[in-house]
């Protein structure tokens, strides 16, 4: 997919004169307003925006602090359009963000070449960001970014009173694996196993991680305990479907994973009465406390004899988790997201 170019002029003739020189360098968008070129930022978000410095209404400056303060803007490259000259002029665009300016009347082999410039920058940042949240090994997100999501997802769950689950998959016998098959082998396996996990989440919310070694994560934000159980079946499912053999294991021809099920929602006693909006400071429980209870929940999965998935609810300490009835997945569809 090309780049996507926002240009943003108030007087319809430079957006024309723009759009001719820029046709061959990605998708065009177009404003004429400052609050038009948000709605349309917000929209879709943007790899570069060329932006008119003085317009009526809302300026180009205020939609560029505008920009910088929204979370799903501030990485847009903003290069500023402009018949203003001087240096102060320039600073202050620098100061709130901007990373170019263009001076009209327009010079068209200049404004290719700045063009191209900062898109091709955006867009080696855009990798940079991406290498460093995902594990190279499966194309999973990586723990870095497992433990900001679940730091994230955990103080939204409090903020608006919705249920969180976790799910912790272990692949069973992975030493004996490699062993058998050698480490090309494992990884191999362990690339099938994070697409099968992969396939099974259900919703852009859902994030599946690599957790360690052979560990992965799946980290369900709105999801109660039946929706978890429910995922826990896909995911034996998922795994068991590769067929991937497997003579070394003693638990079955081939490659099987255990599943430790964590979950915090309304049925779990310390829920209590909560009010939406409010958080909680003196809370019973800490997002740690969900991976802890998942945790314990995947070792009474191998305890019970892997290749099985077992849960506890956050407040059940020390007390053995319950098995999760094998079922289908299919018979259990509807129940991953909250009521």
């Amino acid at each position: 997919m090309g780049s996507h170019i926002l240009l943003v002029d108030d007087e319809p003739g430079m957006v024309q004169l723009m759009a001719r020189i820029l046709s061959g360098l990605g998708q065009l968008r177009f404003a004429t307003s400052g609050a038009t070129a948000l709605q349309r930022a917000r929209e879709v978000t943007p790899d570069l925006m060329l932006l008119d410095a003085e317009m009526p209404g809302m300026s180009g400056f205020q939609v560029c602090e505008a920009m910088k303060i929204d979370p799903a803007l501030c990485d847009v490259p903003v290069i500023f359009v402009t018949a203003h000259s001087g240096d102060e002029f320039e600073l202050k665009g620098l100061e709130i963000g901007a990373v170019d300016f263009i001076a009209k009347p327009i010079s068209e082999p200049l404004l290719l070449a700045r063009v191209r410039t900062q898109l091709r920058v955006k867009h080696l940042t855009d990798e940079l960001r991406r290498i460093a949240t995902i594990d190279a090994l499966t194309d999973l997100s990586n723990r870095r970014t497992f433990d900001l999501t679940l730091a994230s997802e955990w103080k939204r769950a409090l903020r608006v009173c919705a249920p969180i689950s976790l799910l912790l998959v272990d692949v069973d016998h992975f030493k004996q694996f490699n062993d058998c098959f050698g480490h090309p082998a494992g990884d191999g396996c362990l690339r099938s196993v994070a697409q099968a996990l992969r396939s099974v989440c259900l919703r852009s919310s859902d994030l599946a991680a690599r957790y360690g070694g052979e560990e992965f994560a799946l980290l369900l934000p709105h999801t109660p305990g039946a929706g978890a159980e429910h995922m826990a079946r896909r995911v034996l499912d998922a795994v068991a479907s590769l067929g991937i053999p497997h003579e070394a294991s003693p638990t079955a021809p081939t490659v099987t994973v255990s599943v430790g099920v964590g979950c915090y929602d309304a049925p779990t006693p310390s829920w209590g009465e909560r009010a939406v909006g409010v958080v909680d400071t003196h809370a019973p429980h800490a997002a740690s406390d969900l991976v802890r209870c998942a945790d314990k929940a995947l070792y009474d999965a191998k305890h019970g004899g892997r290749a099985q998935a077992w849960r506890r609810d956050i407040d059940d300490g020390d007390a053995v988790g319950r098995p999760i009835s094998p079922g289908t997945a299919a018979s259990s569809a509807g129940k991953h997201a909250a009521p």
